[in-house]
């Protein structure tokens, strides 16, 4: 075996047709999870801490009380606060599934998030416990910008409650592409400069002026094509940001817990955590707040997570929807770097309102914009509003069960 040959026989850090039909033989298998969740239980401070990380204080989430005289009855989590659960529901795996899932059959390729979508059935309510399973769903080979070939895998979360009863679908593809890519990523240059009084201000008269809809129904019938949602600011992006988002959400990656835990996952999977600059054995995230680190990768400063934006977008819906209307989908594209120092204008507008098998839609276009006027994640998302006539009736899932909704995943992306 060659210094370019992972165990498998694969090369190294190289696209190859082997490594795609590996990763192939992986579809519609249950993986089993490599962590515990953040939470096990939808808690009141949980769902807080959450919710504050992203700098949303909305009382459906952080107040008991208030959420109680609500429709739902008690406090709901928000709907991406599922990142933070999730008990592994996938069948205690034998030899063989142990062997497929042994390796990445991309090691050595950079990887990053390209698309997130999720559908929403219900809530998650305050006492729920959650499972999840994952599987992959689809693997294609796609032509690279910078020039070669990348593998586009997407990967299902599907969420069942406590009771059985499915309550959503995350749905993320990731590119893996040869790390020249990266190097070419590396000649870009990123220049910041230092905000103004009169900038700061603009960001803290939006962050004064937001609303919400809250008790006050949105009906379906009021909204018209065109209208603008109120926009959202986020940042500019700290460290300390990162950090207090960290604290709701968990460390997803690499398993919580710090010295003596760290050190026993990291004899376990020491690639989680290559050595600093002191030659310290540090988590691979660090990316996302180590400058060093963030450069040795081809990145001119650390950047967020795919995550935030798509709960920054979330923030922007469930405001303007309110506690009567029903986040139903979400569909994100990560396109841009928002590094640290970058401020985010999180907007939406509404394309179009439908009637479809006696749901109200509402059909937006969302999108987060940096300082600098680039789109960093556009997107798109349907709520159902209710009528005068008529409250929200939540949506059914394709499938009723996790098994269920496996197949029919697979029926549409693995090709």
């Amino acid at each position: 075996m060659t210094s370019t040959e992972n165990k498998s026989g694969e090369q190294f850090g190289v696209l190859t047709d082997e490594a795609v039909e590996r990763s192939r033989r992986r579809l519609g298998i249950p993986k089993p999870q490599r962590n515990p969740p953040h939470n096990y239980e939808v808690t009141w401070d949980g769902v807080r801490h959450f919710a504050f990380g992203y700098g949303d204080d909305n009382p459906l989430y952080c107040d008991p009380e208030y959420a109680a005289s609500t429709r739902w009855g008690s406090l709901i989590a928000p709907p991406t606060f599922l990142y933070t659960m999730g008990e592994d529901a996938a069948p205690a795996p034998d030899a063989q599934t142990k062997a497929l899932f042994k390796g990445d059959p991309f090691a050595g390729l950079g990887s990053y998030q390209a698309v997130m979508e999720y559908e929403w059935w219900q809530p998650l309510r305050l006492g729920d416990r959650c499972r999840v399973l994952q599987a992959q769903v689809g693997v294609q080979l796609k032509p690279s910008s910078f020039g070669g070939r990348t593998a586009h895998v997407t990967q299902d979360y599907l969420y069942a409650n406590g009771r059985g009863e499915m309550h959503a679908l995350r749905r993320g593809t990731w590119i893996n592409a040869e790390r020249h890519t990266s190097k070419k990523r590396a000649k870009e240059t990123l220049v910041q400069e230092p905000y103004t009084p009169e900038q700061l201000a603009e960001f803290d008269a939006a962050y004064a002026a937001e609303t919400r809809r809250g008790g006050e129904p949105r009906y379906w019938e009021d909204v018209e094509i065109g209208e603008v949602l109120q926009p959202k600011v986020k940042g500019p992006l700290t460290t300390t940001d990162v950090v207090v988002w960290h604290l709701g959400w968990g460390m997803q990656l690499t398993p919580p817990g710090a010295f003596k835990i760290a050190a026993s996952i990291r004899r376990k999977a020491p690639g989680l955590y290559p050595p600093n600059p002191m030659n310290i054995p540090d988590t691979v995230q660090r990316l996302h707040w180590e400058p060093e680190r963030a450069r040795e990768l081809g990145l001119p400063n650390p950047y967020d997570y795919g995550g935030m934006r798509e709960t920054w977008l979330v923030h922007l819906l469930t405001d303007w929807v309110g506690d009567h209307g029903w986040l139903w989908k979400l569909r994100c594209e990560h396109r841009k770097f928002n590094y640290l120092g970058d401020a985010t204008w999180v907007r939406g507008t509404v394309a179009d309102k439908r009637k479809v098998d006696g749901r109200n839609e509402i059909h937006l276009e969302v999108r987060c914009e940096n300082q600098r006027g680039e789109v960093t994640t556009p997107g798109t998302a349907v709520v159902l509003l209710p009528t005068r006539e008529r409250a929200v009736d939540l949506p059914a899932p394709p499938a009723p069960d996790l098994d269920g909704m496996v197949a029919h995943e697979l029926a549409q992306f693995s090709v």
